[in-house]
């Protein structure tokens, strides 16, 4: 929230214009409406921020010494050596990592199995519903479920995203002097509590607008439909008809012909094209799904870097790759790769861990303006009285 210091002993409103009278009413009650849900996903989107990193420190199972790339397990061993251990449990997909990481195997379980890639030892059996888990339920659904929790969070991403626009417009000076610029673009550290809570709202809401504004946008393009089909239509996309047609159409696999190959056959084959001909970055990285249905094709994960990964089809009667499979991302157009790069603009990942570094920053002070901004409003209500 961000209301301006009434700097006289005018009231608070006078002179003001009906517009800037409504936006700042606007401004108040929706922050206070929102705050606490704003507050627990900025919190919880800072620790997401790095999941991946604090995982690789504190869960040693994650980790292998890098051997030759000739040396990994083709999927058929792994699923070998898995059922091997846990006869009785279905295995859905491996999830290949790198050299040095051990393969995820996704089980019939709340449990997660991790297996050396170079032996097809278990090296570690862990809870999915780790500590990281709950936290992504709070960010995702405040811990409300998925159905009650999503339209919580979508709203208020709605209302935060509005809040950002109004902040900005509370935030223009009226004049510009050497006050007002002060005031606007510096914290006076050694001021108050009270003035310095104003600064802390009013300036670093300013400096970090533009990550802000991103996260927002970004989280309403994943929360409504119509939010992510107007982005990709601004940027480009749906240029016609035709082409949208072409976008959402699915394949239809074969089903009148026999497969060439049993599954775990046809798992090695994929996995070892897309390592040696498809992949262009982290080729070594790999996600192979076993088809849940006769019906269902073959369906593979590979250019994982950054937050982006590429999707792939393959029917598992010829092993040939679907035209519903996605490009290489450097190769979409622009709206393509803005569409896919949607998740990897919002948790920061999109330039590695100097992005993550400052979308840290941006969440934080994101957590922090509720806070500052409720101080605001109390200490002007307790003034009144």
């Amino acid at each position: 929230m961000n209301i301006f210091k009434n700097r006289s002993n005018k009231p608070p409103n006078k002179g003001k214009s009906r517009f800037s009278k409504i936006n700042a009413w606007l401004h108040l009650w929706l922050g206070l409406a929102s705050g606490i849900i704003v507050f627990i996903m900025a919190i919880t989107g800072c620790i997401l921020v790095f999941e991946h990193e604090i995982k690789q420190l504190t869960s040693p199972w994650l980790n292998v010494e890098a051997q030759n790339a000739d040396k990994i397990l083709p999927p058929s061993k792994i699923y070998a050596a898995v059922k091997k251990a846990l006869p009785d449990k279905e295995i859905h997909g491996l999830w290949y990592n790198g050299l040095d990481k051990s393969v995820k195997v996704d089980i019939e379980s709340d449990s997660l199995i991790y297996v050396n890639p170079y032996n097809g030892k278990i090296t570690g059996m862990v809870d999915h519903e780790d500590f990281f888990h709950e936290i992504d339920e709070g960010h995702r659904y405040i811990w409300l479920g998925r159905e009650v929790g999503t339209a919580v969070t979508s709203w208020a991403t709605l209302i935060f995203f509005f809040l950002l626009i109004s902040g900005i417009i509370l935030w223009i000076p009226k004049k510009w002097n050497k006050t007002t610029i002060n005031s606007s673009f510096k914290i006076k550290w050694n001021a108050r509590f009270k003035r310095l809570n104003y600064d802390l709202h009013n300036v670093l809401g300013f400096y970090s607008l533009t990550l802000t504004f991103l996260i927002a946008l970004t989280g309403l393009i994943m929360s409504f439909h119509w939010v992510r089909e107007s982005t990709y239509w601004i940027t480009g996309g749906f240029t016609n008809e035709k082409e949208k047609k072409e976008v959402v159409a699915e394949v239809k696999p074969d089903t009148l012909s026999k497969p060439k190959y049993d599954q775990l056959t046809a798992a090695d084959i994929i996995f070892n094209k897309v390592r040696k001909e498809i992949a262009k970055q982290n080729k070594e990285a790999v996600i192979i799904h076993f088809p849940d249905e006769p019906k269902d094709n073959f369906y593979a994960c590979t250019d994982m870097h950054n937050g982006n990964w590429r999707d792939l089809y393959f029917d598992q009667k010829t092993l040939e790759l679907l035209p519903s499979s996605r490009k290489y991302i450097g190769d979409e157009k622009f709206h393509d790769w803005m569409s896919r790069s949607n998740y990897s603009l919002h948790v920061g990942a999109i330039g590695g861990l100097t992005t993550k570094i400052i979308y840290f920053t941006a969440s934080l002070i994101c957590a922090s303006l509720p806070i500052t901004g409720f101080y605001i409003w109390w200490g002007r209500k307790k003034k009144q009285k």
